[in-house]
């Protein structure tokens, strides 16, 4: 038997405890079935939030109320089983229908461990019913961290930051009406079964409304990134290519239609805006010329071609991935990685912006000659341009799926951010 940690020298407060708690619980573990188990899960829990969400939290709280799976980080939004599993949580989703759904949690001001509010009992019936936390969790007033547990499973099964806290973003999401949540399911059951059917080994995924990218492999999503997609106004496109090439330490081709909506009153307002940023003009015979001889209170603009100079300072980051499509858009690095911290990352006029891009690169170009971990390293840091076309292109699919279950039962949602679920929901645009 493990040797105690506690000394009756020491004041006893929560974190103190859970700290020597978790002492004899490691050392416990060697020896103790549910105790591996129950950090196998821990780490499940990390890797998702690492992946996906912010992670400024303890993990110091009561691991033995975890006793609900959280959704498992290696498994993928698009796979073979995907249809069957979502199917099977209609059938959940229609049965806790018929149940009259589940109750309204009263918004209030945040919730969180330690409190005591009304509203944790609607709160707890609300996370119970859809399977967060178990039923004989407890019917009191006290945010505990069982109830804690659960909001954490709910705020990763719906793509919110992950910290066991309930704000106004986890209120909206948990008090979107059960009939809702069916209809979404049923809606994108018809999406998945027109993509699911085609997958090969290894592809790319990037899940619009969720701002996610995932590389499988064999099934497996190997690497999950954090994105920013396109504004509502400005949305990234669904798209079935390959990718075919690398560019690194790019130029920036600025496109018409950012030259139209964003250059041209960016100039309007700043006229040292372009020579600030680097990006040079020119002319249909390929000759430079300078910001001053452009009407910038006119469309002469359009007639030129802007491109900005490859740097860190360049709108493309230190990477860009390419693709055959008619939208003219790509996924790339970017200078402004603070987005990717947000919940909200509908920023982008189209194109896709992913966080820790040579993780991903890395993976596109493994195995091929001249271009190891190392290598990339040394090519983005050296600032010279250089390409790498694959030996073998990467099937990529650019989808919309904001409803899906995986193979582990477990059931997600995201915010029909672009409004095209055609569901009555106050959500859809709540944050756009």
């Amino acid at each position: 038997m493990a040797k105690s940690t506690f000394r009756s020298d020491e004041p006893v407060n929560r974190r103190s405890f859970l700290r020597r708690l978790g002492q004899g619980a490691a050392a416990a573990a060697v020896t103790t079935p549910w105790l591996r188990a129950g950090a196998a899960e821990d780490t499940t829990l990390q890797a998702l939030i690492d992946q996906n969400q912010r992670s400024d939290f303890g993990r110091g709280f009561d691991s033995a109320s975890r006793t609900i799976r959280m959704p498992q980080a290696s498994l993928p939004t698009l796979a073979p089983s995907t249809v069957q599993t979502t199917e099977q949580a209609i059938q959940r989703y229609e049965a806790i229908v018929a149940r009259s759904g589940w109750p309204a949690v009263p918004q209030s001001d945040r919730l969180r461990l330690g409190k005591r509010h009304a509203s944790v009992i609607p709160l707890r019936q609300r996370l119970s019913v859809a399977g967060d936390l178990e039923t004989n969790a407890g019917v009191t007033e006290v945010f505990d961290s069982y109830v804690e547990a659960a909001v954490r499973r709910f705020q990763a099964r719906h793509g919110i930051g992950v910290d066991g806290v309930v704000r106004e973003q986890t209120f909206k999401a948990l008090n979107l009406p059960a009939p809702v949540r069916l209809a979404q399911l049923r809606t994108n059951l018809a999406r998945l079964r027109s993509l699911s059917g085609s997958l090969s080994e290894r592809f790319v995924t990037c899940n619009i409304p969720a701002a996610q990218i995932e590389a499988i492999e064999n099934g497996i999503a190997v690497s999950r990134h954090v994105t920013v997609v396109g504004k509502p106004d400005r949305p990234s496109p669904d798209i079935q290519s390959r990718i075919v090439e690398v560019n690194f330490n790019p130029y920036w081709t600025v496109p018409v239609s950012i030259v139209r909506r964003d250059l041209i009153p960016k100039m309007q307002a700043e006229p040292d805006y372009l020579t600030n940023n680097r990006i040079r003009i020119f002319d249909q015979r390929g000759a430079e010329l300078p910001p001053s001889q452009i009407n910038w209170y006119s469309e002469e603009a359009v007639n030129y071609q802007f491109k900005q100079d490859p740097g860190d300072f360049n709108s493309l980051g230190s990477v860009r991935i390419n693709f055959p499509n008619s939208h003219q858009v790509y996924m790339h690095d970017t200078p402004l990685k603070n987005l990717f911290g947000e919940d909200f990352r509908f920023h982008s006029s189209g194109c896709v912006r992913i966080q820790n891009v040579r993780e991903l690169v890395n993976w596109l170009l493994g195995g091929m000659p001249g271009w190891s971990r190392e290598e990339i390293d040394q090519v983005i840091r050296s600032g010279d341009r250089r390409d790498a076309r694959l030996a073998r292109p990467v099937p990529v699919y650019w989808v919309y799926v904001t409803a899906w279950a995986t193979s582990d039962g477990v059931v997600q949602f995201r915010d029909d951010i672009y409004g095209r679920d055609g569901i009555d929901s106050p959500q859809a645009t709540s944050r756009g």
